[in-house]
């Protein structure tokens, strides 16, 4: 009797065993165990924490003074022909950005997907999608960037995954399903309609129903991307680790993906509705972002992942998109001691008025009320990314655009922080719109067509050479190449010493090597409307930059302060290089739209 129990109770354990070990592979429960079919088993060891370019004690983090390059991989470099750039296209051109002189790569989602929304729609966390590669693509690519001595950064989505997740799928199956909690779920109003009165970044409602369950699913994006539930700590946990997955592959930070819109209103109360349209609309209205932006619970999630990610490795990063009005909720995404995410994204540069107008004191205002918030905490600044058209074409007068481009490569490389250029923007790349609604593949400028084209414009090719195919493809491109290509390409740049990319080559080289630029201080001179004119300095080494910002040609004095404290004033970069080498006393003379950075020595008493 007691043996047959005892095979009772044993038999019993297996099967719950069995049950409990199907579902967790079929949900990616489990990270340690065995990959599912669906999935390509990893034949590649993972790499432990990589430490080679840890800070010494007392030395700055690596990342205070990278220079980041963002990749959007599908338009990088296309290694087998199929017009998709993909991970080993990538490898292929390390060389290319160690030569540039970047300190770290940030590579957008190249996870499984079905591409909705190109990649941020992601359906399984711990994969590659295949028009990108596989995993040992992927490792192959971190291990050679590091002997470059190149950081690699990846796009974390950890707001929403697609509805094609396993997690999804289970959750939408009933409203019993043990997944049903790891998103967002509500019941209609009473006339069917949707709980609340929310837009969607893309569209006008955030509420999309679910006919077999009969309740609204929320999606901050495209309905096609559920929101994640973080008041469940099953989310929480899953997700962490996930982090550790690609830690463990030797990834050294993320770049967390609409960090700011995490949690919602408990009570899911309507946002309010501002006079102005959204863009490309004539009949919807923007809303106040009260109830599902920036709420309070997100500092909780980031000061654990902050802990999380520090357990298993100090120097890995944490950087967030948070899309804010004011710099003083910016300052919020740090954590009450440093402790949260160690770079914000700060936007400021790209918002409002600055974002295209060319103005010395609107470009002069917002840096100052950034700097005045920040008070010394580590920072970025964004001139043009996968999301926002292009600094080239925004500021280019069309005659001047090359000035122009290299103008703003000297600000963004000077400025106190650390940069970040989106690629192409070092060989002077255009936002290139479709010109008819067949062409547009982005869904939200296939909604508001023509007012709105979407984002295609500026996630063209990268342009390598003057070929058909830019040497981005040797096949049909999956976004038309810019005519721009012929003029504008890394081939031709290369051989011209008077490039933009040779100009960003020697800014980049020239800002490793300057102490002033490194760590200084930050502190705006003068105002003169035209001229930007700002310096930076530590205790024993100055840097001045002075933009012109106009097509004329303007001089600005140097006020007391600077000219008594630094010694030996000389021109060491130029956009114009027949001012280069020059000395400085008193007044700095620029041509129009002349960029220069200046160099002297601090005496060590000033204050």
């Amino acid at each position: 009797m007691r043996q047959q129990a005892h095979r009772t109770r044993l038999h019993i354990f297996l099967q719950v065993t069995f049950v409990l070990f199907s579902a967790c592979s079929v949900l990616e429960f489990c990270p340690s165990t065995a990959a599912t079919p669906q999935r390509k088993q990893n034949t590649t060891s993972r790499s432990k924490p990589d430490r080679r370019n840890a800070s010494p004690p007392n030395k700055k983090p690596w990342w205070q003074h990278a220079v980041f390059y963002e990749i959007y991989p599908r338009s990088f470099k296309d290694s087998d022909g199929d017009g998709i750039g993909d991970l080993n296209g990538i490898t292929s051109k390390l060389d290319y950005l160690a030569g540039l002189g970047i300190d770290a790569i940030w590579i957008t989602p190249f996870y499984p997907s079905p591409q909705i929304d190109f990649g941020y729609d992601v359906s399984d966390y711990e994969n590659i999608d295949p028009q990108f590669g596989t995993l040992a693509d992927f490792d192959r690519l971190v291990a050679e960037a590091h002997k470059r001595r190149i950081k690699v950064i990846v796009d974390f989505v950890l707001n929403h995954t697609s509805d094609q997740h396993p997690f999804f799928v289970a959750a939408r199956a009933s409203r019993t399903s043990p997944y049903r909690d790891w998103y967002i779920w509500r019941d209609p109003k009473p006339d069917g309609s949707p709980p609340n009165n929310w837009s969607s970044s893309f569209g006008p409602v955030a509420w999309t129903l679910d006919a077999k369950t009969n309740q609204y699913y929320y999606h901050r994006f495209y309905s096609q991307q559920p929101e994640l539930n973080w008041n469940n700590p099953a989310v929480e946990k899953r997700m962490f680790e996930t982090v550790r997955f690609w830690m463990k592959r030797g990834v050294d930070g993320f770049r967390l993906d609409a960090v700011n819109f995490l949690f919602e209103d408990s009570q899911f109360r309507d946002n309010p509705v501002l006079p102005e349209l959204r863009p490309g609309s004539t009949t919807e209205y923007q809303q106040e972002l009260k109830y599902n932006r920036d709420l309070p619970e997100i500092h909780d999630v980031l000061l654990r992942l902050r802990s999380f990610t520090d357990a298993y490795d100090p120097n890995r990063i944490l950087i967030g998109e948070a899309y804010v009005p004011q710099t003083a909720e910016l300052m919020k995404y740090y954590g009450p001691a440093n402790n949260e995410l160690q770079l914000p994204f700060n936007f400021f540069l790209v918002m409002g008025k600055v974002r295209t107008n060319l103005d010395a004191s609107i470009f002069r205002s917002v840096i100052n009320e950034s700097e005045k918030a920040l008070q010394g905490r580590p920072t970025t600044y964004v001139l043009s990314n996968h999301d926002i058209p292009r600094a080239f074409d925004r500021y280019g007068d069309g005659k001047n655009n090359d000035q122009i481009a290299k103008l703003f490569a000297t600000l963004l490389l000077t400025l106190r922080g650390s940069p970040f250029i989106y690629y192409g923007e070092e060989i002077g790349m255009v936002t290139t719109e479709p010109k008819t609604i067949e062409e547009v593949r982005d869904p939200v400028g296939k909604r508001y067509f023509p007012a709105n084209k979407g984002r295609d414009g500026e996630r063209t090719p990268m342009q390598w050479d003057a070929s058909a195919g830019a040497g981005f493809t040797s096949g049909q491109p999956w976004l038309k190449i810019p005519p721009s290509a012929r003029r504008h390409n890394v081939a031709i740049a290369d051989k011209d010493s008077s490039s933009i990319l040779n100009f960003y080559k020697r800014l980049i080289r020239l800002r490793r090597n300057s102490p002033g630029l490194l760590d200084g201080d930050y502190r705006s001179i003068g105002d003169d409307p035209h001229i930007l004119l700002y310096r930076r300095r530590t205790p024993k080494h100055t840097m001045l930059v002075a933009l012109n910002m106009s097509n004329q040609s303007r001089s600005v004095r140097l006020d007391a302060d600077t000219t008594k404290s630094s010694n030996r004033l000389r021109v060491v970069l130029s956009n114009q290089p027949t001012s280069e080498r020059k000395l400085i006393e008193n007044d700095v003379r620029l041509a129009p739209f002349e960029a220069v950075i200046i160099e002297g020595d601090t005496d060590q008493d000033t204050d």
